[in-house]
Parts: structure tokens; C-alpha cells; sequence
């Protein structure tokens, strides 16, 4: 008798699919989430300029209305945005507990905006198309991904002769294969809207 092999849940999955399996309880998928949302999350301290500490406990205060609210989210494939909001509302919660209260009386009859360097609207379609974008990397083939994230995501990029050899290839070949792989990925993001 031949027994079914599990599906591992992982960043790629759809939102629909995770937070399903989220409330079967498979912690995996829970893990998946935090994964595949960590960096849109923490994004919201940072724009804030929170210390480490601060933004550490914005991040798990995020997750842990997320915990409990799963079984109540109307629209699973949103979820993205609803982090987003949370993360946002939280941040903005922080800053008016640390304002003196003269401060908070006259931001109440000010006209701007709390922050005036937060434009809402705008980090949160940055922060939305960022997150359009590691998960088109995220449905790559495996060496597009390692590639890409050798080439792009390092700070000083890593030269072709290193993603050669961690990737096992020609150096000549690299040119060749990162073009393809941005072809790959230019096609995934027109695909979902990018």
C-alpha cells in the first residue's frame, strides 16, 4: 500500500492555502507565513525608525493578532494588505504613547498628518509591490531563485566567478542564465499585475 507524500507548506503557497492549513494547526504552514511576510511586516517599525527593541515587539504584537484573528479573516488572499494595516495601526499606536501630552493635545488639532515623512498610501504600495516581488522570486526554479538572490540581494553583489561556483556552473554561463531568469521573472510579475 502506497502512502501519500505530504505536501510541504512554503512562502510559495498561496494565502489561501497557508492560512488553511494554519487553522488545521500545521505549524509548518504557520512558519511558511512568517517566512513569506517577516520582511513586509518589519518594514512598518523601520519606517517609523523604531529602535530594534520597538520593532521587535511591533513585529510579535503583529503576528500574535494575526494568531488570533485567522480564523476571522473574511478574504485569506488579502492577507498581505491586512498585515500591512496591522502593522501600520500598531506603529502609529507606539508613536502616540511616547508623545508628552501636550504634544498628543495639539497633534489633535493639527491638520497633518502624525508623521509628515509617512504618506500612508505610498509606503503601502511600496511595501505591497515589494512583496509581489519576492513572491514571484519565490516561484522561480530553485537556480533562477539562488541566482537572483546572489546578484541582487547582496551588498556588495557577489562578482560572476563567485555565483559560478556556489551555483556549480561556467562563469561564461552566468551572463546567459541571468538573463533567462529575468525573463522568467519579468513574465511572473506582468503576470500578477507588477
Amino acid at each position: 500500500m502506497m502512502v501519500p507524500r505530504l505536501r510541504r507548506p512554503t512562502p510559495a503557497w498561496k494565502d489561501e492555502e497557508l492560512v488553511e492549513e494554519c487553522l488545521r494547526g500545521n505549524d509548518l504552514a504557520w512558519a511558511a507565513v512568517v517566512d513569506k511576510y517577516k520582511n513586509l511586516v518589519y518594514s512598518a517599525p523601520m519606517k517609523y525608525r523604531m529602535s530594534s527593541q520597538d520593532a521587535a515587539d511591533i513585529f510579535q504584537e503583529v503576528w500574535l493578532d494575526l494568531y488570533s484573528q485567522l480564523k476571522n479573516l473574511r478574504n485569506p488572499s488579502a492577507l498581505g494588505g491586512w498585515l500591512i494595516s496591522v502593522a501600520s495601526h500598531k506603529c502609529y499606536q507606539w508613536k502616540r504613547r511616547r508623545q508628552r501630552p501636550s504634544e498628543q493635545q495639539s497633534a489633535e488639532f493639527d491638520q497633518e498628518p502624525a508623521c509628515r515623512d509617512m504618506l500612508y498610501p505610498e509606503w503601502k504600495e511600496r511595501a505591497e509591490r515589494e512583496q509581489i516581488l519576492l513572491d514571484t522570486i519565490a516561484h522561480l526554479p530553485a537556480r533562477c531563485q539562488q541566482m537572483v538572490n546572489l546578484l541582487f540581494y547582496n551588498d556588495p553583489p557577489v562578482a560572476y566567478a563567485e555565483v559560478a561556483r556556489r551555483l556549480g556552473l561556467a562563469e561564461g554561463s552566468i551572463g546567459f542564465i541571468r538573463g533567462r531568469c529575468l525573463d522568467k521573472l519579468r513574465v511572473g510579475l506582468e503576470q500578477r499585475g507588477f
